[in-house]
């Protein structure tokens, strides 16, 4: 019922109509509090930012489409037409197919390992109340401060021990689960899930297991969606730990490519078109999984 009438009745018509001129502008304005679309300025600057972040792979591409005699004379300003030659190069001279499913497969199974385990998590350090568990979350971040490259000597020990060193266990093993994941996971979990909602479903009998996989995990799906698609990237273009521990002859993508530097002259045209087709695949994912990806960001950055 609007309380427009009950303002005439109790305040007059003045008041009335002054009451109805606030509300209108409260519903231009809309929930945000400012009706102001974006200018001139914004879209300029979004559109440089974007142009930025594509002029990565489109140097790329200009390189990989020419051969290394134009290349010698400078670089040029358009494409050439020898992409697809330099592409085939890159078939015949790396095993790039066997790069592209081991890294396939890493990516894949560290992704959903990491979202598993840091939802998992996350709902144990937001939602449950134990004896240490803010201390523990602490070391959990901790852990982040540590650079990757101290812990190499120790693992590679450890790989080896087990005998997995040339195989891809040995990069999936190390990365099952992140500290990042567990601190996103838990942030997004504490303020999105109330937990009156999860005594409800105690109430009703439900085991807390069931309570995380009916409850939990469907709330933190857009933070998940943006955790699995940034672990995915993270890991299809990791060199340094598989270059490390895998052989040449099982490698990811970034390891193989390496592989195309490794002679005295190095024919950039032909490395920077590997690099165009290891994109590829990446490119595919994030238009598939945009949108769930700015849907996380968004929900994820809104408490409540």
């Amino acid at each position: 019922m609007s309380s427009i009438p009950l303002t005439a009745q109790t305040a007059g018509k003045g008041a009335a109509r002054a009451a109805s001129r606030r509300g209108d502008r409260r519903r231009r304005k809309g929930p945000g509090g400012t009706g102001r679309r974006p200018g001139f300025l914004t879209y300029g600057f979004l559109g440089a930012v974007l142009l930025g972040s594509l002029f990565p792979l489109y140097w790329s591409f200009l390189v990989g489409s020419h051969d290394s005699t134009v290349l010698s004379r400078g670089i040029p300003l358009l494409p050439g037409g020898n992409f697809l030659a330099n592409a085939a190069q890159v078939l015949d001279s790396i095993p790039f197919w066997t790069a592209l499913g081991n890294s396939l497969l890493v990516s894949s199974v560290t992704a959903f390992s990491v979202v598993f385990f840091s939802t998992l998590a996350g709902f144990a350090f937001a939602k449950l109340k134990f004896k240490g568990s803010k201390w523990l979350l602490v070391f959990v971040i901790a852990t982040m401060a540590v650079p990757t490259q101290l812990g190499v000597v120790p693992l590679f020990i450890v790989m080896s021990r087990f005998g997995w060193t040339g195989s891809l266990w040995a990069v999936i093993i190390p990365a099952l689960v992140t500290a990042f994941g567990v601190f996103w996971m838990t942030q997004y979990i504490r303020d999105a899930l109330p937990d009156e909602l999860i005594e409800a479903v105690r109430v009703d009998g439900a085991s807390m297991i069931r309570a995380f996989w009916h409850v939990g995990l469907p709330a933190a799906r857009p933070a998940a969606a943006m955790l699995a698609l940034f672990t995915f990237m993270a890991t299809w273009t990791n060199f340094f730990w598989p270059f490390i521990v895998l052989d040449p002859s099982n490698p990811t993508l970034p390891v193989a490519l390496q592989l195309l530097q490794a002679a005295h002259f190095v024919d950039y045209s032909v490395v920077l078109a590997g690099a165009v087709l290891s994109t590829i695949p990446l490119l595919l994912v994030f238009v598939i999984a945009g949108r769930q990806l700015v849907s996380g960001i968004m929900q994820g950055a809104v408490k409540g």
